[in-house]
C-alpha cells in the first residue's frame, strides 16, 4: 500500500462529470514515474500516462492502470480525501480529520507493507515526528490498528517538489519489496 498526500484538482476523477473510478492521480503525469521505476507499471501503460492529456483519460484506461497495480498487490491511496486547486501543502489538521478513515482503509486492505511518502504524512500516520531521511534500507515503524500490527516504511516524497528524491524513494522501496 502506498500512501500519498492529497490529489490536486488536476486529477480527472475529482471532476463532477467523471463517471469512472475515483482514485488518486488519474490524469496526472509525475506520480506514475515511481511505479514505472519500480517495475510495477508496464512500459506501455506508463508511456500512455505521459502522453495523454488529463481530459483524454478514459474510465477504461483508469481501470486498467489500477488493475495493473492491483495485480502486483499494490494499492494506492491518499491520506486526505479532498482536493485543492494548487499544490499548496495542507495543514496537519486537515490530514488528521481523515486519519480514522485511513485506519479503516488499512484494516480493510490488510497490507503486508505500507509505504508512507514524506515527513508530514508519515508523522501524522504514525502519531509522532518523523524525518524520512532517518529511514534507510528496511528500517520501519509499526502501526497498531485494531490489535493488528502493520509495518510502515516512511519514504521520501517522489512527486512535485519531491521529484529530486525520486531515486532515493525508488531505492528504498526496492529494498522493502525484496524483504
Amino acid at each position: 500500500m502506498f500512501i500519498f498526500m492529497n490529489p490536486t484538482a488536476r486529477n480527472v476523477s475529482t471532476q463532477k462529470n467523471w463517471k469512472g473510478l475515483r482514485a488518486p492521480w488519474l490524469g496526472t503525469k509525475n506520480v506514475w514515474n515511481i511505479f514505472y521505476k519500480l517495475k510495477l507499471l508496464s512500459k506501455s501503460s506508463f508511456e500512455k500516462t505521459q502522453k495523454i492529456k488529463p481530459e483524454e483519460w478514459t474510465r477504461g484506461f483508469a481501470n486498467s492502470i489500477y488493475s495493473e497495480l492491483k495485480s502486483k498487490k499494490v494499492f494506492v491511496t491518499n491520506l486526505a480525501k479532498c482536493t485543492q486547486l494548487d499544490a499548496r501543502p495542507l495543514k496537519n489538521t486537515i490530514f488528521k480529520n481523515y486519519l480514522d478513515l485511513m485506519f479503516q482503509e488499512i484494516a480493510l486492505i490488510n497490507p503486508q507493507n505500507i509505504i508512507s511518502f514524506g515527513n508530514q504524512i508519515s508523522s501524522i500516520l504514525l502519531g509522532k515526528s518523523v524525518s524520512v531521511s532517518d529511514y534507510v534500507g528496511t528500517k520501519n515503524e509499526v502501526l497498531k490498528i485494531r490489535n493488528k500490527m502493520f509495518r510502515v516504511y516512511p519514504t521520501h516524497y517522489p512527486v512535485g517538489q519531491g521529484r529530486r528524491n525520486m531515486t532515493l524513494a525508488a531505492q528504498r522501496i526496492k529494498k522493502v519489496l525484496k524483504s
